[in-house]
């Protein structure tokens, strides 16, 4: 029986100590990078650069492969149902959050199924108007819409997604009547307002900064609570006009849940390494992208506490994915 225990303990000792030698090791091949955004989009923006980062650290190539669509659905879908080694990562914003109290069936379980490894950084929105809009200002905007029950057309980057949600937030605090029109991505989003498709959308500064500097759209406010050190003389939507809206957006990295731990932790300190590096916050700082970080614990508590808090806003605010 000693003996049995001995052998058994023997084996058991070699079998953490070559998972932690796996751990030690990765990545050995590719890593794949599923970026729950169209090319163009917030999250696509944010994955490239700490895609780039990563490759650097690892020496082995982090690819970016968009699956944009159904507010995030798909591409969570694909990271929850790939095999739990750390080889599919997922770049997602905060709309992973709020999927379970917009539909009344999900493919997976985000609390079950998914694992944060670290919370990557924080982006104002920015709500913008085709030029051809005669409004300046949030207020402005707020009584056309009044005054035009029905034809103003906003943009959003999907159905469920960050810009839908945060439009819908502004919808039923103005207590206006507008039109939802979405997009496979916040990309081509912002293209349909480009060409006067619609008439306003709201997405990332990062996203919006370009198109903002040589006029192609007018930007009113950020959607954030504070204003945002990237666009300073931009007022917030509850200066311009809005008072009590309020929408701030975090992207994060993701793995399946039942990666092991140990590989959960080593990705979670590399992706934080990357996130600190002094040319990957130069980066990320040029793109209006706030670094957050944090290991995976801190970062999965943050995920379900807004699982709750949007679960409470959805309902209250009566909103519905179609």
């Amino acid at each position: 029986m000693n003996k049995f225990i001995l052998r058994t303990t023997l084996l058991v000792g070699l079998a953490v100590a070559c998972v932690g030698a796996s751990a030690a090791a990765f990545p050995e091949r590719p890593v794949r990078m599923v970026a729950a955004s169209a090319a163009g989009g917030g999250t696509d923006l944010i994955a490239r650069l700490l895609a780039q980062q990563l490759t650097e650290i690892w020496g082995q190539p982090a690819i970016v492969d968009n699956r944009p669509g159904s507010g995030g659905i798909i591409a969570t879908d694909i990271v929850a149902k790939a095999a739990p080694d750390g080889y599919t990562l997922l770049l997602q914003g905060f709309g992973i959050t709020f999927a379970p109290a917009l539909y009344k069936k999900l493919p997976f379980d985000v609390k079950r199924d998914i694992s944060a490894l670290t919370l990557v950084g924080s982006q104002p929105f920015v709500l913008a108007v085709h030029p051809g809009v005669s409004v300046k200002s949030v207020k402005e905007l707020v009584q056309l819409a009044k005054n035009k029950p029905g034809e103003i057309r906003f943009a959003s980057g999907g159905v469920g997604g960050g810009s839908h949600i945060g439009s819908e937030l502004f919808r039923v605090i103005a207590g206006i009547n507008i039109v939802h029109v979405p997009y496979k991505g916040t990309g081509p989003g912002i293209i349909a307002l480009l060409s006067g498709e619609v008439h306003m959308a709201i997405a990332g500064v990062g996203s919006m900064l370009p198109y903002m500097r040589n006029d192609r759209v007018r930007a009113l406010a950020v959607t954030s609570a504070k204003r945002s050190p990237a666009v300073p003389d931009l007022p917030t939507v509850a200066e311009n006009g809005l008072p009590g809206y309020a929408f701030d957006v975090w992207y994060g990295l993701f793995t399946s849940a039942k990666t092991p731990r140990i590989t959960l932790n080593k990705i979670s300190k590399d992706a934080n390494a990357a996130l600190r590096d002094p040319a990957s916050e130069k980066r990320f700082t040029n793109a209006g992208i706030d670094i957050i970080g944090g290991n995976v614990d801190e970062s999965n508590k943050v995920m379900w506490a807004e699982m709750i808090k949007w679960a409470r806003v959805i309902r209250e605010a009566g909103i519905r994915a179609n």
